[in-house]
């Protein structure tokens, strides 16, 4: 049974919520929690007298007392468990506070301070939010859905934390990330937090320092591997499918073993897409392109180098590989313009064990003959700037301090203005710090980063630092898809997503003069809800073209992405007469449609 269903007065027009429950059950329901802001008329009808101060505030005073008491939390842990707290408390509050102070907050519910709290979660947990799916549920997986399905999510991101950010596998401890991304939606894209259900997949863990932990809160046994793991998954899949069958499915952090072979799996059982392997090559083409807008370069010419071959490292170079392509470049070129490393070297096509994502990035033994090398065998980072003598190098490692000023000089001796895109997070896991870069190549170097970093001041010039924060991507995407109708999502969506990313940055969404030297090659999470809305409908648009959504035309997507676009605001509460004639899309307390 829904617990609310938004209405229209037919005298007035008035837009209310008519809601079912009263008393402390409607306060100390998140998705409904006024605090402070319900009127006293709501408070008379809805029996909640004595049971809040008798002050009524406006939701700009409750707002600033929120955020008073979100500065006066301490370091960024505290300051995460207050927000944590608020959204367990009162969603609409959580998000109106999130979406005033984006730049400000997003850093703390995601990367960098999510990294810390996954590692911290067994001993910082408060409240359980989301589903715990474990390897001892098989059997029962789609019982534990219909257990969630109150609200009938329409975004699901599912974790299974092997691979979380750039910390590796946290067992059950990865939760955090699931929460995040869906946060993320809600304050990016306006999707509405009861359509968004993160789920861990606990398959137990491989990291000592959990299995020895007295307090840890997942499976104590080690990953469960091969065929028992796909069966899981399987089993999962099917019940998301039936239970859920509008819902998307974001595949998050997951290690490389497993992510491209997942996507490939389910890409057409179920609305799905790994945000690990197209979002960040989405957002990586989208940087590339600012970037060479800037230096005055052509895709087609560059010689790139991605030091990192995980699902985020590999999946980009394969977008990077898939945007020369369509600019022209022949295919038997791409593995001579775009290169990768692992933690072997540069990844050779006569390597032995290849498989998967690594066989498709790998490189032409040829490439490296005549080489000045330092020692046979594997290829390092050194070498491969020497030898290559590339013009992009992206960082996707989560190896801090990589990009040594020695490679960074000899980067520099083979391009007059390289671009490096230093994307490992959370901060403390980036491959070269963008004062370090800029002082070393006297601010000829243009940077992007996946964590948060203050401009630098260099040579009289200010170089604002881009954040090629996947923010500006799945949101959109999750947006335009489920905005259309979409059956399944293409790569045609997110090369849409990522082309929109560009020229929004480029007209000017990151700053005026985007393309001047020293300008970001990302707009601002500041604007996170104008590129959200330019992704979305240029995925939704993409979607049909493509025939993995119902036609209909432009005007159409654009006006249902924009009634998707849920508005963190309170609306009247009346008390329900009757239940709901049926079900719908809910949209609680500030819910426009």
């Amino acid at each position: 049974m829904k617990r609310f269903e938004p209405r229209v007065d037919p005298e007035t027009g008035e837009r209310y919520l008519a809601v079912f429950e009263r008393g402390d059950r409607l306060k100390d329901d998140p998705l409904l929690n006024k605090g402070t802001c319900f009127t006293r008329g709501e408070r008379e009808r809805l029996g909640l007298l004595g049971l809040l101060p008798p002050a009524v505030q406006s939701f700009e005073e409750q707002a600033s007392r929120a955020y008073g008491n979100y500065l006066q939390s301490g370091d960024d842990v505290r300051r995460y468990l207050f927000l944590a707290g608020l959204q367990d408390r009162n969603e609409t509050l959580f998000c109106r506070l999130v979406l005033d102070h984006l730049e400000e907050m997003v850093p703390v519910i995601y990367t960098p301070t999510v990294g810390k709290a996954c590692e911290q979660y067994s001993h910082i947990y408060r409240r359980a939010r989301g589903l715990y799916v474990s390897l001892e549920d098989r059997g029962r997986i789609a019982a534990l859905l219909r257990n969630a399905a109150g609200d009938e999510p329409r975004i699901i991101v599912i974790t299974d934390n092997e691979a979380i950010l750039g910390i590796g596998d946290q067992g059950v401890g990865g939760m955090p990330i699931a929460i995040g991304k869906l946060a993320l939606y809600t304050v990016g894209a306006g999707i509405h937090p009861a359509h968004g259900l993160p789920l861990d997949l606990d398959v137990g863990t491989n990291n000592p320092a959990r299995l020895a932990d007295p307090l840890y809160l997942g499976v104590r046994q080690r990953r469960l591997r091969g065929e028992p793991y796909l069966a899981l998954l399987d089993e999962l899949v099917e019940a998301i499918a039936r239970v859920f069958p509008r819902a998307l499915v974001q595949w998050e952090d997951f290690a490389s073993r497993n992510a491209f072979a997942i996507l490939e799996r389910y890409r057409r059982r179920v609305l799905s897409f790994n945000d690990d392997i197209q979002g960040t090559g989405a957002v990586v083409v989208a940087g590339l392109r600012g970037a060479l807008r800037q230096v005055g370069r052509r895709l087609e010419d560059e010689r790139v180098v991605f030091f990192g071959a995980g699902a985020s490292g590999a999946g980009s170079a394969l977008a990077v590989r898939s945007a020369m392509r369509e600019a022209g470049v022949p295919e038997a070129d791409l593995a001579r313009r775009v290169v990768c490393l692992d933690s072997q070297g540069m990844i050779l096509a006569d390597r032995p064990g290849l498989d998967g994502a690594k066989r498709e990035v790998a490189a032409d033994p040829a490439l490296v003959a005549g080489w000045p090398r330092g020692g046979a065998g594997a290829v390092p980072l050194a070498d491969v700037v020497t030898g290559f003598r590339p013009t992009v190098l992206v960082g996707a490692s989560g190896q801090p301090g990589a990009f040594t000023e020695a490679i960074v000089r000899d980067l520099l001796r083979g391009c007059a203005r390289p671009i490096v895109l230093a994307l490992s997070n959370p901060t403390d896991k980036c491959e070269v710090t963008p004062a370090d870069l800029i002082r070393w190549t006297d601010g000829a170097a243009v940077i992007g980063t996946g964590s948060p970093f203050a401009p630098v001041e260099h040579g009289g010039r200010t170089h604002v630092i881009g954040q090629g924060n996947n923010a500006l991507i799945f949101p959109g995407v999750g947006l335009g898809a489920t905005a259309v109708g979409a059956r399944w999502l293409p790569d045609a969506a997110f090369n849409a997503a990522s082309r929109a990313l560009f020229e929004f940055t480029a007209g000017g969404g990151a700053a005026t003069g985007a393309a001047a030297p020293g300008a970001a090659i990302y707009p601002p999470l500041a604007r996170l809800r104008e590129v959200s809305r330019a992704v979305a409908n240029a995925v939704g648009c993409a979607l049909i073209e493509a025939g993995a959504a119902p036609p209909m035309p432009r005007a159409e997507v654009e006006q249902r992405v924009a009634a998707g676009m849920w508005e963190p605001e309170y609306l009247p509460y009346r008390e329900a007469v009757a239940e709901p004639a049926a079900a719908g899309s809910c949209q609680p307390a500030g819910a426009r449609r």
